[in-house]
């Protein structure tokens, strides 16, 4: 017999479908949960990780228990996220820290309840469990500590993909209204109104928004969606950014960047792209911008991002960084 594909059904009122956002970037105290999920257990989900993300657990997994303190035994083995750490209104790691730590302590000894036996017996989640001011203190402490040594250096990356992502969803809204958003958010995700049926490696589960709207949370390391609503809140459903494409040939680096025309386009770009407008602002022909800006991809100074149809290039830190540096000679 084969295995029966988990879904989760999430279905929508008409005030629900008035009411979709999407938030602008990720929230860094859940990436931080995330990542100490993929760092202990790897690629597992209904998502692929990202490109490089293999690379970086390998150098990093080995220490990862000190890196991490706290945040490890805090990740529940059996699946999910701990409520505290997803906290959409505030995606600053210092603001979502500082409501994690501030957790209602009934809340917080329920959430750790549900940890398994040997680590929420172990002294640190005691004192969390209690909401002694150490304990609170301890997660606050390893949460900046574990953001400030592994995972900053990725943030402007992630930042940047978020950026790419959220102008996708932009051209996407713009071309077909929420349905085009809902249909081409995730490979997999299906949309058929009113009811949007999205994989989970977790459950087979059905979530009536009821009218209070949806957020849609860009996540870099999320696998799986997550959902979760709090009082006076919309609900927030978190799903994986899209995968940036890569050079397709090491060699397809710098060495082409020279000419009048593809440092055009590349200018261009300060504000993302399609192809089609990327040659109407430059002024050359389709397959010419195509050309320019498979060129572009290729020696890192831009990404670009599919879904469907619809292609958008954007500039990468290093891209952005060459024409501040080029304006300032």
């Amino acid at each position: 017999m084969g295995s029966i594909e988990l879904m989760l059904r999430i279905h929508f009122t008409e005030a629900d479908l008035r009411q979709v956002t999407v938030a602008s970037v990720p929230n860094a105290l859940l990436e931080a949960a995330l990542s100490v999920r993929y760092l202990r257990t790897g690629a597992t989900g209904t998502a692929r990780p990202r490109p490089g993300l293999a690379q970086w657990r390998k150098t990093i997994v080995r220490s990862v228990a000190p890196r991490a303190g706290v945040l490890l035994d805090l990740d529940p083995r059996q699946g999910g996220l701990l409520d505290f750490f997803i906290h959409p209104s505030a995606p600053e790691l210092r603001a979502g820290v500082e409501l994690a730590a501030t957790t209602p302590v009934q809340e917080l000894a329920a959430e750790i309840a549900f940890l398994d036996n040997r680590v929420r017996d172990r002294a640190p989640l005691q004192e969390l469990s209690q909401g002694t001011d150490h304990g609170r203190r301890i997660l606050a402490h390893d949460t900046l500590r574990y953001f400030d040594s592994t995972l900053a250096p990725l943030w402007p990356q992630m930042q940047s993909t978020a950026i790419a992502d959220r102008s996708l969803r932009a051209e996407a809204l713009l071309r077909g209204g929420v349905d085009a958003l809902l249909a081409t958010l995730v490979p997999g995700w299906h949309w058929k109104s009113p009811t949007w049926h999205v994989p989970s490696s977790c459950a087979l589960t059905d979530v009536r928004l009821g009218g209070h709207g949806l957020t849609l949370v860009p996540s870099y390391f999320a696998l799986d969606p997550m959902y979760l609503r709090r009082p006076g809140q919309p609900w927030t459903l978190t799903y994986p950014l899209h995968t940036e494409e890569h050079p397709t040939h090491p060699a397809d680096t710098l060495g082409p960047l020279l000419g009048r025309t593809r440092a055009a386009v590349l200018s261009s770009l300060r504000h993302p792209a399609t192809t089609t407008e990327t040659a109407d602002r430059i002024g050359i022909s389709l397959p010419s911008a195509s050309q320019h800006t498979t060129v572009l991809r290729n020696a890192g100074l831009i990404t670009t991002t599919r879904t469907g149809t619809a292609v958008l290039h954007t500039l990468t830190p290093l891209g952005t960084a060459l024409l501040q540096s080029d304006t300032t000679k």
